[in-house]
Order: C-alpha cells, then sequence, then structure tokens
C-alpha cells in the first residue's frame, strides 16, 4: 500500500481440515477494510471487517526448544508472534514459519488421525521464547469467513 488512496490487501495463511479431515495450509486475504475513523476526530484509517460474538484473547510463551507435538487447534483462533519465532507443520507436511508482523488463523478442528497425526505440530524456533498473541472465537460460527488469494 503506498498511499491511503488504496485499498488494501492482508495477507495470511490459514491452517484447516480439508474433506478427507487432513490438516492443510491455504493462502487467504483480508479485502474488507472500509477508510473511517476509529472516533472522530482522529483521521481516517483503513478498518477490517470485525467479528463478533464470544472472543477470549490472551498471551501464550512457548520456551526454547517447546514442541506441541501433534494436535488441534482447541478452537478458531488467530495467532499472531510478538517475539521469536514459531513453526506449524500440517498434516500434509507442509511447514510455515511465523515471526512478528506475520500471523496465521488455526482452524484445523475435526481432523482425522493419519499415520501418528492429527491436526498440526508445532514448536519455537531459535534461541529465544516464542510470545504469541492468540484470539479465540469460543463459539466456531462467529469465526471468520476465507477468503483464499
Amino acid at each position: 500500500m503506498t498511499d491511503s488512496s488504496e485499498k488494501p490487501a492482508v495477507a495470511y495463511w490459514r491452517l484447516y481440515a480439508d474433506d478427507q479431515g487432513v490438516s492443510r495450509w491455504a493462502r487467504c486475504v483480508l479485502r474488507d477494510f472500509e477508510l473511517i475513523s476509529m472516533k472522530p476526530p482522529a483521521a481516517p484509517q483503513w478498518q477490517g471487517e470485525r467479528w463478533g460474538g464470544d472472543i477470549s484473547v490472551m498471551v501464550t510463551v512457548q520456551p526454547v526448544g517447546w514442541v506441541g507435538e501433534w494436535h488441534e487447534n482447541p478452537t478458531p483462533q488467530w495467532i499472531a508472534p510478538l517475539s521469536g519465532r514459531w513453526f506449524v507443520e500440517a498434516m500434509d507436511g507442509e511447514r510455515r514459519e511465523f515471526g512478528p508482523g506475520e500471523f496465521s488463523f488455526g482452524g484445523d478442528l475435526g481432523c482425522v488421525a493419519r499415520d501418528g497425526r492429527k491436526g498440526h505440530l508445532s514448536g519455537t524456533l531459535g534461541d529465544e521464547p516464542a510470545v504469541l498473541m492468540v484470539i479465540q472465537f469460543n463459539d466456531p460460527a462467529t469465526a471468520p469467513k476465507w477468503r483464499t488469494e
């Protein structure tokens, strides 16, 4: 985005369970932005779609060397690293790594166990803990609808 007249598109990775119950990655884009003031007289900014419902927000710290073993996300959730780096590997073998400024959506609920894998494998990278902000949708029906690139 080079100026305030250009509508933004913000990319992120979505982890999901396909129709066969295998976790996979898809590249998605947030595009529903409106140029409005958060609260006048503040200058307008591009505001994205809002999702409602019962939402929980937490910060979690994964220690150096932490590995989460194979598991599904407990509920649909946004995950945004605040510091450090971490990885998430889908059942199909595709692995993504994330650091500050990158975020993903974990929604691999309903996976079917295959070859000792169910959901995803995740863990820290490097020599510092991964500090993550997690925004969980306690009611999956209120989670975002998906638009791929």
